[in-house]
């Protein structure tokens, strides 16, 4: 029987006897929803990522601030083919120039470039040729592990952080029971080297990681194989130099070490958001293995679990830990515990030390940028909080403050 078919605009008469199961479905439905977002959105993060832009003398500072695409294109798609000419619109740029030196404040909006516009068949033409954006398979940001069997039948494990633009961190174990890193895929050193590095002055030392790490027979063993100690005694110098020109000479062979370089190269290297970027997937996956609930479900507590803000007990030692008691342990500020596994070994574990907001606002942060279920870290959010009781504003005066500067430091506050 011949019957209707719709197919996208067009009404076709189709002669089958057997009914079509499903409709064909958008298959372009990717590239625009992708496009979409990156007008909506990723540009704006582009943008955020090279502004300010600051000048040699540090006086003059360029920022973006928005930015908007002339909804007109400059040829329609087919002359655009028939001239041989790239499918695009204007894009203009709001910019403030500011002057430190004199405070002198100037804001215009700029022409930036012409802008690919997409056709309503998720294409591009670019100098009058018909393109199409091809899908990539790339390796997530994130981390991943690994557990290796060596010839002894000995475990070794591995874990690789791979950010979305930065230096990887790829941490693994020996048969010898030694914990080394490997930094941007250089030359492996111990675990502890780099904690010393990152450490603060006076918490470089062997006991003062113990006491932060707990007496870990594979710490111990790696703190052994650590030379900064031997060096520092030897140089009248600190444990944390002697990391940081010890990991300056792993990244930098040949070049003369000094704290003051070693110290600079780190900084940039893991702490600079320019070098370094998880992004949104990253971050996430990240927070999601590492969290200290996914971590401790399924062991037994060795010790009580105390909330350090209001004193309550949350759970007792000796109980065995579930999915609900390892959410409550996590969402009660406490960022250490210390588990008893399988085979009555006590190990300590850290969590990211970030809390939900609400937990301990009474709100959510949502004004500030903070999604609504989204943790930030609890050291900023305590300081804030600090700031705002020295002030001394109460009730929605102390509301509104911790927002507004939340959002200022949404950078600092979100992980």
């Amino acid at each position: 029987m011949l019957k209707p078919r719709k197919l996208g605009t067009n009404v076709r008469m189709s002669f089958s006897k057997i009914e079509a199961a499903t409709e064909m479905p958008n298959l372009i439905e990717v590239q625009k929803d992708s496009y979409e977002w990156f007008l909506r959105e990723g540009l704006n993060e582009v943008l955020r990522d090279v502004s300010p832009i600051v000048d040699y003398t540090g006086n003059l500072s360029i920022e973006f601030t928005d930015y908007t695409i002339d909804p007109t294109p400059r040829y329609p798609v087919e002359e655009c083919k028939d001239r041989s000419v790239t499918y695009d619109a204007h894009m203009k740029v709001g910019v403030r120039l500011v002057n430190k030196a004199t405070g002198e404040l100037k804001t215009a909006q700029i022409f930036l470039g012409d802008f690919p516009l997409m056709t309503e068949n998720g294409t591009f033409v670019i100098n009058g040729a018909e393109r199409v954006i091809v899908s990539q398979l790339v390796r997530s940001p994130g981390m991943y592990y690994g557990d290796e069997v060596d010839k002894q039948g000995k475990h070794n494990f591995t874990a690789t952080v791979i950010p979305y633009r930065g230096a990887w961190l790829e941490y693994e174990t020996d048969s010898a029971g030694i914990f080394y890193v490997k930094i941007d895929k250089n030359r492996k050193i111990p675990i502890s080297v780099l904690i010393r590095a990152l450490c603060p002055a006076g918490q470089d030392t062997d006991d003062a990681i113990t006491e932060m790490f707990g007496t870990e027979e594979m710490l111990l063993a790696t703190m052994q194989k650590d030379e900064c100690a031997a060096l520092a005694e030897e140089n009248g110098t600190s444990y944390r130099e002697e990391a940081l020109k010890e990991i300056y000479k792993k990244l930098r062979p040949g070049e003369p070490p000094h704290v003051e370089s070693a110290e600079i190269l780190v900084n940039n290297m893991f702490f600079d958001p320019k070098r370094y970027d998880l992004a949104p997937v990253g971050r996430y996956k990240y927070n999601k293995k590492v969290a200290l609930a996914a971590r401790i479900e399924g062991h037994t507590l060795a010790e009580t679990v105390v909330n350090p803000l209001t004193g309550e007990i949350v759970a007792e030692a000796d109980a065995p830990i579930t999915r609900e008691l390892a959410i409550a342990i996590e969402d009660s500020l406490v960022n250490s515990v210390t588990v008893r596994t399988e085979t009555g070994r006590e190990v300590k574990v850290f969590g990211n030390n970030t809390v939900r907001p609400e937990l301990v606002l009474g709100y959510d942060l949502s004004e500030a940028g903070v999604k609504a279920g989204e943790k930030v870290r609890y050291s900023v959010l305590a300081e804030i909080i600090a700031e705002a009781d020295s002030e001394g504003f109460e009730g929605e005066a102390r509301e509104r403050y911790i927002k507004r500067v939340a959002g200022e430091r949404a950078m600092l506050l979100c992980p």
